[in-house]
């Protein structure tokens, strides 16, 4: 199987290209690959006919910037997608999205695929509105993903804030379980607060309340359902 890989020098993307056991797979600098041109997109596919798109290029971090910056985000994670869903739709390639676990509410926890969305930033809007594109092209997988690096990076953790945090190096190794899936997926791992999380690789992390630091109006409850994920990697 033919993969191209894209956000290949982002954080995911360094630890994707050391640790992954997927053979024949291509990591295309954003010089070979932009996503904003979509002349480009489809020449380059044309040329390397992949069966399969990893998309994990795109604008993350620092958070603050799709406040600060609206078009950059808009440009990069939903026209950027949008564009790699019609090159993929006309080539007939599997397009995976990378998205996040953000895009729920975060008002209950344990949220299933087919719950409501609602994100709270403007990152999160961003990374739903490629799903958008992405939902309408049946030969596609959204990832929505809750993933950090390893090791842990901060010297403190949220006590209170409950989500599924799992290491990069952790998702790559479920990469030839999804491969041919299709759909919706929450990937994490167990839900519990980022502190305790963080803890049990660092026993010397602060624990912290996250008002302080995001303010309290940030909704707390970020927890996914990830049976849908067990089963398949227990299969």
């Amino acid at each position: 199987m033919k993969i191209i890989f894209t956000g290949g020098s982002g954080r995911f993307g360094q630890v994707f290209k050391k640790k992954t056991n997927l053979k024949n797979i291509s990591f295309p600098s954003k010089r070979e690959l932009d996503i904003l041109k979509v002349s480009q997109i489809e020449s380059y596919l044309s040329k390397k006919r992949p069966e399969v798109l990893i998309h994990a290029a795109g604008l993350s971090r620092p958070m603050n910037i799709h406040e600060k910056n609206i078009n950059l985000s808009i440009d990069i994670n939903i026209i950027g997608t949008c564009n790699l869903v019609k090159v993929c739709k006309k080539l007939k390639i599997k397009l995976i999205y990378l998205s996040t676990s953000y895009v729920y509410p975060g008002y209950k926890g344990n949220y299933k695929e087919s719950d409501s969305l609602l994100p709270y930033n403007n990152y999160a809007w961003s990374k739903l509105g490629g799903e958008c594109a992405v939902q309408m092209y049946s030969n596609s997988l959204i990832l929505r993903v809750c993933m950090t690096e390893n090791p842990f990076i901060h010297k403190f953790a949220f006590k209170d804030l409950i989500t599924n945090f799992i290491f990069h190096d952790d998702v790559v190794k479920m990469f030839p379980k999804l491969i041919k899936k299709r759909g919706i997926l929450n990937l994490g791992g167990k839900s519990e607060s980022v502190y305790n999380f963080a803890k049990k690789y660092n026993k010397n992390i602060k624990g912290i309340k996250s008002k302080n630091f995001l303010g309290k109006k940030i909704p707390l409850k970020h927890s996914m359902n990830i049976n849908k994920l067990k089963k398949i990697l227990n299969d």
